[in-house]
């Protein structure tokens, strides 16, 4: 007996010492947004060149010596964690796509990937910033004028979106409606409109029958707080009740305060039929003035800003990334990641449909399985323990047979 024969359960030790800090790791982290459960592995440690029994003892086999254990480490990276709903406005999850993940920088430009989407915003001099609970900036594709366009490249998302908004001039409209063939001599049908200093105005196109011609009708325009002339004044059916022409009118604006504005009205959707002068849809391309009234996240994971008139307007959407291999990103503490050489190529994922807005991925922490581990562990640990005891034990006594 030698020395060399308490290195296995001193390895044995240190293995499970280390297993039991994994377990406690994981169980301090059961509340953690975005928390991935990680486990100690086991393999074993050899030392020493295999040997060959001779002939003489007629065995053919040999082995090489095992000197005890070693023990390494694993993040259950793919594995997704419960989702639930937390009300609080820049909170969100990914879900349905394990191989996504938000994209955050620190102050020094160092880019990390996270599941933890608990974000919140902090204002610095003029500019605020939408950034995770460790204070990291959240990377995003900015809007373009607040449209559905976005920027190729990510930048940290600044919340800016203005607190009011004025109306947008009406430039476009479309009228899908119906002039009655017959029985009645005029109809007017009525667009809602907008320009710089007029927050909503209507704009008459009014239809007089015109008897010295079939299927004929002489259009003009009228507005409160102006004067409105259209291109043409003769609009002509068909035999089938469709539009003969002109399908578009284009109409100059006069406003009171000396502005003027030119409206294209699309009129190749209007019929004349036996029946009322029924409006079926009208649609126009301008909108009322606006107050920012909050901001929220879609399930595409765009920040928009809302406001009273119900018109959304686009801060950023989400930089969400993926890659090739990407159980083999590094663990940088309990909820970021680092990429390296093994985890291959990185790529934007499609965030359609991909986030859960106001709500937390939460732990992928199994309490019942970690107190299972746990009293393996402290087994083992106790074994390794009574190992090391007898060897001490017979060391000893082997050292008193000199005396």
């Amino acid at each position: 007996m030698t020395i060399a024969s308490f290195i296995p359960s001193v390895t044995g030790l240190t293995a499970m010492s280390h297993s039991l800090n994994t377990v406690a790791d994981n169980i301090v982290n059961m509340r953690t947004t975005g928390y991935k459960q990680h486990e100690t592995l086991f393999n074993t440690l050899l030392g020493g060149s295999g040997f060959n029994y001779g002939a003489q003892s007629g065995l053919h086999s040999s082995r090489t010596a095992i000197t005890g254990v070693n023990y390494w480490d694993r993040n259950n990276i793919l594995q997704e964690g419960l989702v639930s709903n937390t009300g609080n406005t820049f909170d969100v999850a990914i879900s349905g796509n394990k191989n996504a993940f938000f994209t955050v920088v620190d102050e020094q430009g160092n880019i990390y990937y996270t599941r933890a989407g608990d974000f919140s915003k902090i204002t610095q001099g003029d500019t605020t910033y939408l950034i995770t609970n460790g204070g990291m900036n959240v990377q995003g594709f900015k809007s373009i004028n607040g449209g559905d366009e976005f920027a190729n490249s990510f930048s940290d998302i600044i919340l800016d979106a203005p607190q009011y908004i004025p109306p947008r001039t009406t430039t476009e409209a479309k009228v899908m409606a119906n002039v009655p063939a017959s029985d009645v001599d005029s109809s007017i049908y009525t667009i809602r409109i907008y320009a710089d200093n007029y927050d909503g105005e209507d704009l008459n196109m009014i239809f007089t029958r015109d008897t010295s011609k079939e299927n004929s009708w002489l259009l003009s325009f009228a507005m409160q707080d102006g004067t409105a002339t259209g291109d043409t004044t003769e609009v002509l059916f068909n035999s089938d009740g469709s539009i003969k022409s002109p399908e578009i009118v284009n109409v100059t604006l006069h406003w009171d305060d000396g502005t003027g504005d030119n409206i294209a009205i699309d009129l190749s959707e209007m019929t004349q039929f036996a029946s009322s002068s029924q409006i079926t849809k009208i649609e126009q391309n301008g909108s009322p003035a606006a107050n920012l009234i909050g901001l929220t996240f879609d399930v595409n994971g765009v920040l928009q800003a809302k406001y009273d008139n119900a018109s959304p307007y686009n801060i950023a959407k989400l930089a969400i990334t993926g890659f090739t291999a990407p159980e083999n990103l590094d663990a940088y503490n309990t909820t970021l990641f680092t990429a390296n050489g093994e985890v291959g190529n990185n790529f934007f994922v499609d965030t359609q449909g991909l986030i859960v807005p106001s709500s937390i991925e939460n732990s992928t922490v199994d309490l019942a399985e970690e107190f299972s581990k746990m009293i393996v562990t402290q087994r083992t640990y106790s074994l390794n323990a009574q190992s090391f005891t007898v060897n001490d034990e017979m060391l000893s006594l082997l050292i008193d047979l000199k005396s």
